[in-house]
């Protein structure tokens, strides 16, 4: 039990006292929580527009951009001709979305941690992004900051780690677009819509997992990968 102890501390020293440098060898060195390492079993949930159709997977509306013949079936058949990707937003209402209950279902699983998608590939956000306008839960459909409920929800519980899940790219943002045009040689879509919306998303509601995803597209110094990270050991709110 002691020597349990001593590692605890020890380990919790090294994260909150050494200082991380933008290089991989300096952020690999950066040992992981004692909770994670333990947790057995964690909730990982994907929720927004693609949860209208409730059909494939939350890559729907890429999948119906490329030709996928089961989703143009099922279009054709349930909705009217033009229909817009877009026009699921208003559609995701969420009605019955009580935060509280969701903290406490999760928690009676045994779940140690609970991952929601802040934002997926479609750049939805369940949060009101710095960024973001129309295009977010609390502009339509629920009207809501999901996120923001659920983070308190979960930190009033206490039983649950709460986290976010965050896609770095968007499929059809034209700043994306335009970046991936110029081979990625030019980064406005990270200085002026993701990066800033990553560090609100941390700053704001302080997730204990933050899992990040859609990079594989472009290099890491586009995405200013090292740097976030540097920033995130060293001086944001879940540096510890």
């Amino acid at each position: 039990m002691f020597q349990l102890y001593l590692r605890c501390v020890f380990l919790l020293h090294l994260a909150t006292c050494k200082k991380y440098e933008p290089t991989w060898d300096s952020l690999d060195t950066r040992p992981a929580p004692l909770w994670y390492d333990e947790a057995k079993f964690g909730i990982f949930m994907h929720w927004g527009p693609y949860s209208v159709p409730g059909l494939v997977s939350e890559w729907f509306w890429a999948y119906w951009k490329s030709g996928n013949k089961e989703i143009g079936d099922f279009m054709k058949k349930n909705y009217p001709p033009g229909f817009q990707y877009q026009e699921f937003g208003p559609m995701f209402k969420a009605e019955f979305f009580n935060a509280t209950d969701w903290a406490h279902i999760v928690a009676s699983s045994g779940a140690k941690y609970f991952v929601l998608t802040s934002k997926h590939h479609d750049g939805f956000e369940n949060w009101p992004g710095c960024r973001n306008f129309g295009w977010n839960a609390k502009d339509v459909g629920p009207k809501r900051d999901v996120v923001g409920e659920l983070s308190e929800a979960f930190e009033t519980d206490g039983k649950v780690k709460f986290g976010l899940y965050h896609s770095l790219f968007e499929w059809f943002h034209p700043l994306y677009l335009q970046d991936k045009k110029n081979n990625f040689t030019t980064r406005h879509f990270v200085t002026e819509k993701m990066g800033p919306e990553l560090l609100e998303l941390v700053s704001k509601y302080k997730p204990e997992v933050l899992w990040s995803d859609g990079d594989w597209e472009a290099h890491d110094s586009y995405w200013g990968s090292q740097e976030f990270l540097a920033w995130l050991y060293n001086d944001s709110p879940v540096k510890n």
